[in-house]
């Protein structure tokens, strides 16, 4: 049972670190990170709608246009990590989404990750609105989520501190 607020209407992703992801520290490589992560958002999509079954019959899925990645700490091989999905924003065609990444059922977080998905007819592809039956859960989810704290590294950008004097 996870220690956090509930992210209604989401389970979290779990996945345990595989040996092969490791560096030369035997620590989660940065890149297995964003697998994990990715991960995790094929396993939202599943909830909301946008499974396997759900992409064959309305020939939508998401499309990821940007991320942002914070490691916040390290990550060994074989930790359990579970992965919480909160909902930031939508519109008809983006969902606005925040991942943060835990080892077990740990309450400090390991690594975030921001996205934001575009909705894509994929006869085409091109990027329409969400159909019906998805929009509807994304903005049950939404509407819960929009209750809990905005997450620290959300909205980050990365640049060099201002040069002093």
């Amino acid at each position: 049972m996870s220690a956090l607020p509930s992210r209604i209407g989401l389970r979290p992703h779990r996945e345990v670190v595989r040996p092969e992801w490791a560096d030369y520290n035997k620590h989660l490589n940065d890149a297995f990170y964003l697998v994990i992560f990715s991960h995790a958002t094929d396993h939202m999509m599943d909830q909301i709608g946008l499974d396997a079954a759900g992409r064959e019959r309305s020939h939508h899925s998401l499309f990821t246009a940007e991320l942002h990645l914070n490691y916040l700490k390290e990550v060994k091989v074989g930790a359990d990590v579970r992965v919480e999905t909160t909902f930031l924003g939508f519109d008809a065609k983006r969902l606005h989404i925040f991942h943060t990444m835990y080892v077990g059922d740990g309450t400090e977080p390991v690594a975030t990750n921001e996205q934001m998905q575009l909705s894509m007819d994929m006869t085409g592809p091109r990027v329409a609105p969400f159909q019906p039956d998805v929009l509807a859960a994304i903005e049950k989810i939404a509407a819960e989520h929009a209750k809990l704290p905005k997450p620290a590294q959300m909205g980050r950008a990365i640049g060099m501190p201002p040069k002093k004097g």
